[in-house]
């Protein structure tokens, strides 16, 4: 485990920029998905 927590940093990184965007773009998408098909089916 890293000593510094994420809140602590400074400035964020190049990596965990991308990857919290990549990150909310997949939620965003799969809450589309499943506002349209409702998982489980509605009864």
């Amino acid at each position: 485990m890293n000593p510094k927590d994420y809140l602590d940093l400074d400035s964020t990184p190049d990596a965990v920029a991308s990857t919290n965007k990549k990150l909310a773009a997949n939620a965003v998408h799969l809450a589309r998905l499943l506002k349209q098909d409702q998982y489980p089916p509605a009864q």
